[in-house]
């Protein structure tokens, strides 16, 4: 009998936009730990986080917003921005929700790594090291590449 093919991984995410001085910003973050510590152009994400068998995808975006940025993901209607599939294989999939953020108030979840690699020692980093408005253009820039086409899509319905 045949297996049932194995689910490649899925995430889920938020874009939060704004309109500050006339333009559009949105929101996105950048990995922590030792392995981003020194990128930037083409680094960032939008906040997200895997989902898992029979979550719902814009539920996980909320949760995963919440645990990568200290504070709840803004109640306001979430606009599908469709999918994309990152170099690595993965599937994510996003919503466009407005909404405000003091990105000084920031807090993240953390993870353990073994750091340096084979030392021996475990050590704590945050999942997100920091948060930050963006201009369309800049946000296009910094972000993972397959992710450049949630900000066409969210500029395409605003």
């Amino acid at each position: 009998m045949g297996r049932s093919p194995k689910r490649s991984a899925q995430s889920a995410g938020l874009v939060l936009y704004r309109r500050r001085d006339g333009k559009l910003e949105v929101l996105l973050v950048h990995p922590g730990g030792p392995f981003w510590q020194k990128r930037d152009e083409g680094a960032w994400s939008i906040p997200k986080g895997e989902i898992a068998e029979n979550e719902i995808g814009i539920e996980v975006a909320r949760r995963e917003f919440h645990e990568e940025l200290g504070t709840a993901a803004p109640d306001g209607g979430a606009t599908p921005l469709g999918e994309v599939r990152q170099a690595g294989g993965k599937l994510v999939h996003a919503w466009a929700v407005p909404g405000d953020l003091d990105v000084s108030r920031m807090t993240s979840n953390s993870f353990e790594l073994e750091w340096p690699p084979r030392s021996g020692r475990m050590q704590t980093f945050p999942e997100v090291d920091r948060a930050e408005w963006f201009d369309l253009d800049t946000a296009r820039r910094k972000l993972l590449p397959a992710q450049r086409a949630f900000i066409d899509r969210l500029e395409e319905q605003r």
